[in-house]
C-alpha cells in the first residue's frame, strides 16, 4: 500500500484479488461475526431501540433540510466561545486551510485523534508534503500508520490484520517512527497494548498541535463531541496548545437534547457498548483548561450535492457506526480495500459515489458493489435504505442524468462501458409497454428453451460468470393461468383464488 487510494482499480478487479486472499477472509469473517452478535445482544436490550432509530432519522432529516440555518447558528456559536471557524469547498481547501494553521506555529509534528473527515481528504499526505509528520494515536490506525497500510473498516481500522502480524509490524516499524517496541514483544493483547501505550505516551506530551474530526456538534452552544474507546482521543484534545478539528457539515445537530438520541444509538451500533468509555466535550477555548487555540474546518468536499439529491441525501444520516459493515456479505469477503475509498462497506457504495461523482471506473462501479440483500438496512441505527439509495445510483451510473455538481445543476453522462445495459433496459422497457410483444416473446422463448446457453455471450458473460442464467419455465405463465383459469374453468366453478 502507498497511503493513498487515488489509482486503485474498479471494485471487481480489486474484488478479484482481495477474495483469493484466504487469511484476510479468515480475520474478516472472525471480527465481523464477533462485532455483529454482539451488537445485537446489546441493541436487544433497549425496548424501545426502534423508536430510538426513528427519531435518530427524523432529527438527521429536520437538520439537513435546515442545514445551512444550524450550521450559521454553529459557526456564531464557536465563534463566542473564543474558537475560529474555516469554510472549505474541498478537499484541497481544507488541506491548505490546515496545513498553513499547523506552519503559522511554527511546528513539524501534529497528534491526531481517529478521523474519517481526514482520511477522506488524505490530509496526512498533504501535511507529509509540507513537511510536517502526523501522528496517529488510535491503536489500530497506528497499526496502519506503521504498516505502511490503508484503513480497510471504519471503526477497526485493522480489521484485515491479526495479532501475530500486529506484532510484526510493531517490532519492525515503531523505532522509525519513535519510541521502538519492547524487546521480545509477544502477539498477547495486552502486550501489543503497552507497546503501543509507551511509544503513544511520549508522542502525547511533545505535542503541541493536535487534529481531530468530530462525531457531532452541537449547534445550540457550539460544543464538538468526540467518542472513542482508548483515551487516546482526550489525550490529544487537551494536552497540545492548538486543536484544529476537521468536520464535514452534515455532523451538526441542533440541541443537546438531539445528542442525546446519537449517544444511545452509536455505541450500541458499533461497540456493542451500552455508552463509549469516553466521551469527550468541547466548546471553543477556557483559560487554564485544554488547548489555547482551537479552529473548526467545516468541510462540504460534495455533501452539498449530495444533499440536493432527493433519493441519495438519505447516506448524509450516517453516523459512521459500522454496523453495515459487519452483516454485509461482500464485505465480508472482499475486504474493505477493494472499495478504493476511506468509507468502505455498503455505506461507501453509497456515499463515495455522491461525494466523488461517479465518472471514474471506480466510483462507477461502487454501487455494484452489492447483493441488495438489504442486511445493511435492517441494522442502520438512522433508518438510511441503502439498497434503495444503490439501485438510485446505479441509474445514474447507466443513464447519467441532472444532477447536482459543486454546487451548480449539471447533467451527467452515462459511465462507459455500460451501452449494452442501457440498449437491454431500454428494450425491456419496450416490450412491457407492448402486451402482445411480451407475450410472443415469453411463447419464443419456451419454446426455444433446450438451446438455451447456460452463460450468456458477449457483454452479459459477466453477469453469469458468476451466477446461473434462470432456467425458462416450459409455459409461459400467462398462458398457464389462462388454461387453468380461464373462463371456461371458472364456468364450471373451480377456484379462482
Amino acid at each position: 500500500m502507498t497511503g493513498t487510494y487515488l489509482g486503485m482499480p474498479a471494485f471487481p478487479e480489486a474484488a478479484a484479488v482481495s477474495t483469493k486472499n484466504t487469511r484476510l477472509r479468515a480475520n474478516l469473517r472472525h471480527a465481523t461475526h464477533t462485532i455483529r452478535a454482539k451488537r445485537a445482544a446489546a441493541v436487544a436490550e433497549l425496548a424501545d431501540w426502534e423508536r430510538l432509530r426513528a427519531a435518530g432519522a427524523a432529527i438527521k432529516d429536520r437538520t439537513l433540510r435546515h442545514l445551512d440555518h444550524h450550521l450559521e447558528r454553529l459557526e456564531s456559536a464557536v465563534t463566542a466561545a473564543g474558537g475560529q471557524v474555516h469554510w472549505a469547498a474541498d478537499a484541497d481547501e481544507a488541506n491548505r486551510i490546515v496545513t498553513e494553521l499547523v506552519r503559522a506555529t511554527g511546528e513539524r509534528e501534529v497528534v491526531k485523534v481517529k478521523s474519517m473527515a481526514t482520511q477522506e481528504i488524505g490530509l496526512n499526505d498533504a501535511l507529509a508534503e509540507a513537511g510536517i509528520r502526523a501522528y496517529e494515536t488510535d491503536l489500530a490506525e497506528l497499526i496502519v500508520q506503521l504498516g505502511d497500510d490503508l484503513p480497510s473498516h471504519i471503526l477497526v481500522p485493522a480489521i484485515h490484520r491479526n495479532r501475530t502480524e500486529i506484532r510484526d509490524i510493531f517490532t519492525h516499524r515503531m523505532a522509525h517512527w519513535g519510541r521502538p517496541a519492547p524487546e521480545g514483544l509477544t502477539d498477547a493483547p495486552a502486550d501489543l497494548a503497552e507497546a503501543a501505550r509507551l511509544h503513544l505516551r511520549e508522542k502525547f506530551l511533545n505535542a503541541k498541535v493536535g487534529i481531530s474530526g468530530a462525531n457531532f456538534m452541537v449547534a445550540d452552544t457550539g460544543t464538538l463531541v468526540v467518542v472513542e474507546s482508548e483515551g487516546n482521543g482526550r489525550m490529544c484534545l487537551t494536552l497540545p496548545e492548538t486543536l484544529i478539528s476537521v468536520v464535514g457539515i452534515e455532523k451538526v445537530v441542533p440541541t443537546w437534547r438531539d445528542l442525546e438520541v446519537f449517544l444511545q444509538l452509536l455505541p450500541r451500533s458499533s461497540t456493542a457498548e451500552r455508552m463509549n468509555p469516553y466521551t469527550s466535550t468541547w466548546t471553543g477555548t477556557t483559560d487554564g483548561d485544554g488547548p489555547r487555540v482551537f479552529h473548526l474546518v467545516l468541510l462540504d468536499n460534495g455533501r452539498t450535492d449530495t444533499l440536493a439529491d432527493t433519493v441519495g441525501r438519505q447516506a448524509l444520516r450516517c453516523i459512521r457506526c459500522s454496523a453495515c459493515l459487519n452483516v454485509c456479505p461482500v464485505y465480508e469477503r472482499a475486504g474493505g480495500h477493494a472499495y478504493g475509498s476511506a468509507y468502505p462497506g455498503p455505506i461507501g457504495a453509497i456515499l463515495t459515489p455522491q461525494l466523488r461523482g461517479t465518472q471514474s471506473e471506480l466510483d462507477a462501479s461502487l454501487p455494484y458493489a452489492s447483493s441488495l440483500c438489504g442486511a445493511c438496512y435492517e441494522v442502520c441505527p438512522v433508518a438510511i435504505d441503502i439498497p434503495e439509495i444503490l439501485v438510485h445510483l446505479r441509474e445514474r451510473v447507466v443513464e447519467g442524468g441532472p444532477a447536482s455538481v459543486r454546487g451548480t445543476r449539471a447533467v451527467i453522462r452515462p459511465a462507459k462501458g455500460h451501452a449494452a445495459e442501457r440498449a437491454a433496459m431500454r428494450a425491456a422497457r419496450w416490450a412491457l409497454d407492448h402486451p402482445g410483444v411480451l407475450r410472443a416473446g415469453q411463447r419464443l422463448a419456451s419454446h426455444t428453451r433446450r438451446f438455451h446457453p447456460r452463460r450468456l455471450p458477449g457483454p452479459g458473460r459477466a453477469w453469469t460468470d458468476t451466477r446461473d442464467l434462470p432456467a425458462v419455465p416450459a409455459e409461459p405463465f400467462r398462458d398457464w393461468w389462462q388454461r387453468t383459469h380461464g373462463d371456461g374453468n371458472r364456468s364450471e366453478g373451480k377456484s379462482t383464488s
